[in-house]
């Protein structure tokens, strides 16, 4: 494939040297690049109700303080390590393919596009379901698939526009979609019972669901990789974002749970997805539900530009790294990854017509898969290449990272494990659909039906020598 046409590039040896600007993109600041990461996670507290109906105030709560250190700090601080020694488009893609090889990378793109298309596919869905209450036509029917395509329409055109554009667009609905949970949280102080907050079904706990709540709200930290050649000094900004990301992510969990499970009588039926909504109509009213019904439903459009943009740059770096055709690596006028976003939309517009939760398991078992690679590929590197320039790395060495990931690959194995037969079957059916594309691609390139070609000024990862390591320091610093 194309890959191999990089050899003209091998004088580059700082693989933290970012790639240079073209034309006049413009390069997303810290606090787009805040929110953008929110939305890649979250987009607030919308589906976590289920965690509580699952196991109760104190296991959800519990869920949302300790999850995130056994799942989301790892992949974030691999995301932060990783993507400003790479920062380009193709994100986790090049980190697979430097450590074990261009095919390993191609499947770790494919696995990674296809689950985040899947997951992008749920998001017009769940807005028009917020809808369907005020406007009942849209329940179904072709009023229903009219609006999927309209929507899908027009926030695709919003990603066409540019991504800071799209930066901003989510920093405003991050806004609105926190503030209404903010003032609940303000009106039910005299409502609280902190009492409230200890109680357990742990004789009945349905461990699937909570499990899935968890691992849907609190990952996909990795997906920001793929903008790291549109970010300002992507070396400082990255991890900076990365860390107030988290920060915002885990509060916008906890508070609303800590004000909706101490505020009213818990019934335990009730604490399902849209809970919050009725909780905030019995503390402050209905002006305050249907503000947070709106919250939902524009969540979802933050969602949606966020993860689009992360799918249709990552096809752009890919094609830059000769993956794909080079048609891929085209910018419109606006900067953005033109045929990337409709490509990614037209999966979208495929896949809509799936179940809430075969979309759901579909892209969590594809999802898992891509995340054993990165966790493979982040421990090689370090023990291939301990000298190659990082400009952010964690402060644990290679052993210290190595026992880093054992809990959230333990995790992985049992999100996999609950995979249904026919979640596998399909997720399987479509890894081996990559497997057999590489070489497909691979005979177009080689025949010449198919231009691919590698961008010069990336940086080269193979220039950096393992010789040029002490051996002892790549196991204890």
């Amino acid at each position: 494939m194309g890959q191999n046409g990089g050899s003209n590039s091998n004088e580059h040896t700082d693989i933290s040297e970012a790639p240079p600007k073209q034309g006049n993109i413009h390069k997303v600041s810290i606090i787009p690049l805040v929110f953008l990461i929110f939305y890649e996670v979250s987009g607030g507290p919308f589906g976590i109700e289920d965690s509580v109906h699952a196991a109760g105030p104190l296991l959800a709560i519990l869920g949302f303080v300790v999850f995130p250190f056994i799942w989301s700090i790892p992949e974030a601080l691999i995301t932060a390590e990783m993507g400003t020694m790479f920062p380009e488009n193709s994100g986790y893609v090049m980190w697979v393919s430097s450590s074990l090889g261009p095919f390993w990378g191609f499947q770790q793109g494919w696995m990674k596009w296809l689950s985040g298309v899947i997951d992008n596919a749920l998001y017009p869905v769940l807005f028009l379901d917020y809808l369907k209450s005020g406007v009942p036509t849209l329940g179904g029917g072709l009023p229903r698939t009219s609006a999927v395509i309209v929507l899908t329409a027009l926030l695709t055109y919003m990603n066409y526009r540019g991504l800071s554009i799209v930066g901003w667009v989510a920093v405003l609905l991050g806004i609105f979609s926190i503030l209404p949970f903010f003032i609940m949280g303000l009106v039910s102080i005299p409502k609280q019972r902190p009492s409230q907050w200890l109680i357990s079904y742990v004789h009945n706990v349905d461990w699937n669901l909570y499990l899935n709540t968890l691992f849907w709200n609190l990952n996909y930290w990795d997906s920001i990789s793929t903008l790291a050649g549109e970010v300002e000094n992507p070396g400082k900004t990255l991890p900076k974002a990365l860390f107030c990301a988290l920060i915002l992510v885990v509060v916008s969990y906890l508070y609303p749970l800590l004000t909706g499970t101490g505020a009213i009588p818990l019934d335990r039926e009730l604490w399902t997805d849209g809970y919050f909504s009725d909780i905030a109509k019995i503390l402050g009213g209905d002006w305050l539900k249907w503000w947070i019904q709106a919250a939902s439903a524009v969540s979802n459009m933050g969602m949606f530009v966020a993860e689009m943009s992360s799918d249709s740059y990552q096809l752009l770096g890919m094609a830059e790294r000769g993956m794909l055709p080079e048609f891929f690596s085209k910018r419109s006028r606006h900067g953005t990854p033109l045929v990337g976003i409709l490509f990614s939309a037209c999966g979208v517009l495929l896949l809509s017509w799936m179940s809430f939760q075969e979309i759901v398991a579909a892209e969590n078992f594809l999802y898992c898969f891509g995340m054993l690679l990165e966790f493979v590929a982040f421990i090689r590197l370090r023990v291939k290449y301990p000298c190659a320039s990082r400009p952010y790395r964690i402060p644990l060495g290679t052993i210290g990272s190595i026992l880093m990931l054992i809990p959230p690959t333990i995790l992985i194995c049992i999100v996999l494990a609950f995979a249904s037969h026919k979640v596998m079957v399909v997720s399987m059916g479509a890894m081996l659909a990559g497997v057999v594309l590489h070489p497909f691609l691979a005979f177009l390139d080689r025949n010449q039906w198919l231009k691919f070609s590698v961008r010069s000024e990336l940086p080269d990862f193979s220039s950096i020598k393992p010789e040029d390591a002490i051996e002892s320091e790549s196991l204890l610093n």
